[in-house]
């Protein structure tokens, strides 16, 4: 009698860790378990129904210069530059293995430096050096469908800030149409910022490749540095998002500051 089909086989597992950022939440996957396609692996692993569940995967990869090399696909198999919640998730894991105060990260936007500022395991708070932003001046959006005006800022990916009274049902859907205007042809992520005070602000998230998102490390430093350039308020600025808060100043460069929470291990049957 023949044995029934994949009867003493094993499914290829693949181990990954999942981490939290303010809600913002990513697996952290070693390069070398992937196999084939990553975009559509990518998918079948952040899939919250289906796969483990995530806004992202942050692929893992030796690097010759840093502690590691990350690079980021999207819930819907988009890659992006850089997520700075799912950097300090990055370097939250290797703090977990490793006695550092200081992680380097290389990123589709270049490196990151990661500096540790407490830990009570399983959460590490990091403040990370995100770099010089670009901010552009104000962009008009007027179709049949959306009207909106906001401001372009990159923080090594591409954002559009809009300052609003406060947040009106439907911005989500106002946020997916923006962000699919010939004016972004890559994309772009879309925040809305509420001012709350002198060094304070409320934002909403709709991130390029996930759609609306509890938190965002690089939507925060370019909501604060939106509202800071557009003398609104003044560094250092605290960022809330319904996930939680994180702070966001502005000197030569952007320095966001935040924790990183492992949430659990596993492996992914393939």
């Amino acid at each position: 009698m023949s044995a029934p089909p994949n009867e003493g086989q094993q499914s290829a597992r693949i181990p990954f860790t999942k981490a939290s950022a303010r809600g913002n939440d990513f697996l952290l996957v070693e390069g070398a378990h992937a196999s084939g396609d990553l975009t559509q692996l990518t998918r079948r692993l952040c899939d919250r129904h289906r796969g483990v569940g995530a806004d992202g995967v942050e692929w893992l990869f030796p690097d010759a210069e840093a502690d590691v090399t990350a690079r980021l696909i999207n819930a819907d198999g988009s890659e992006a530059e850089i997520s700075g919640n799912g950097t300090r998730c990055v370097a939250a894991q290797i703090c977990s293995h490793e006695e550092k105060t200081e992680v380097v990260v290389r990123t589709g936007a270049g490196l990151k430096t990661c500096r540790l500022i407490c830990r009570q395991d399983p959460t590490f708070e990091f403040e990370a050096e995100m770099g010089p932003p670009e901010v552009g001046g104000q962009l008009s959006i007027e179709t049949m469908a959306v009207r909106a005006i906001g401001t372009k800022v990159s923080t090594g990916n591409p954002h559009f800030v809009i300052f609003v009274e406060d947040f009106q049902e439907g911005w989500q859907r106002q946020a997916a149409l923006i962000g699919a205007q010939p004016q972004f042809p890559q994309g772009t992520n879309v925040e809305y910022v509420v001012v709350r005070g002198a060094h304070e602000i409320e934002i909403r998230l709709f991130e390029r490749g996930v759609g609306e998102t509890q938190s965002s490390g690089t939507g925060s430093c370019a909501s604060a540095v939106a509202a800071i350039a557009g003398g609104r308020v003044a560094s250092p600025v605290m960022v809330i998002a319904p996930g939680g808060s994180q702070t966001v100043r502005w000197e030569n460069q952007v320095y966001l500051r935040g924790p990183a929470t492992l949430i659990c291990r596993g492996e992914f049957f393939v």
